[in-house]
């Protein structure tokens, strides 16, 4: 099997595609173990992070709908459990989640996590974490633009309001991005580690340390 990539800093060139849809709660803590995974191996390898498309709910109304009501439509019986479990989950990361406010179709939010790409993987990587935070710990609503093009701002995202004003522009792209990477799996998150390692799941940092090693080598 060929050997990983080689930078120009000596170090081993680490490639991670993840799909994910900015609605899915352990996509947000995945991407939290990621991070800290990735802090902890920056003396020994670089990293290359792309964000895929992957629509939980294709029929979610754009206009948004109650979140609380929406999670206890999906969960049934299991809802108030799979909150209190959510909750612990996000206080063990210094965060509080919050089920106020709406939620609804996530295809806006992706093409401008297309977009962002087109600037640079670290833009896309950073609007990843205001679109998570803004949604699952300040309410806001993923489906608004407003919302949207202020967290593109946030991290030096130029042009996105121009954008996301056409409904048409991204959307060839992500679904393309979505039938490569996400269109046979079952679930979010998913991780590839340089073509040749998986994950899925909220997986622990840990289990992202030995992954980069397995997949380095």
């Amino acid at each position: 099997m060929a050997q990983s990539a080689v930078t120009s800093t000596g170090k081993k060139l680490i490639r991670i595609d993840v799909s994910f849809d900015t609605v899915c709660t352990w996509c947000f803590v995945g991407k939290k173990h990621l991070d800290k995974a990735i802090a902890a191996s920056k003396d020994q390898f670089e990293f290359e992070i792309r964000w895929h498309p992957y629509i939980l709910v294709p029929s979610a109304p754009r206009e948004g709908v109650s979140k609380r009501e929406f999670y206890k439509q999906r969960h049934g019986a299991r809802a108030e459990q799979y909150i209190a479990i959510t909750t612990e989950v996000f206080k063990g990361l210094g965060l509080q989640y919050n089920l106020d406010g709406l939620t609804g179709n996530t295809l806006d939010s992706h093409r401008l996590v297309y977009f962002a790409g087109q600037q640079g993987l670290d833009k896309q990587h950073d609007l990843l974490e205001e679109l998570f935070v803004g949604y699952f710990t300040q309410a806001k609503y993923i489906g608004d633009q407003e919302f949207l093009v202020e967290s593109a701002k946030k991290v030096g995202i130029e042009g996105a309001a121009e954008f996301l004003e056409d409904p048409n522009n991204g959307v060839k792209e992500v679904y393309e991005d979505l039938k490569k990477y996400s269109s046979n799996i079952t679930g979010v998150p998913y991780y590839v580690v340089n073509n040749k390692q998986t994950l899925n799941g909220a997986q622990p940092p840990e289990a992202f340390l030995e992954a980069f090693q397995s997949a380095s080598n």
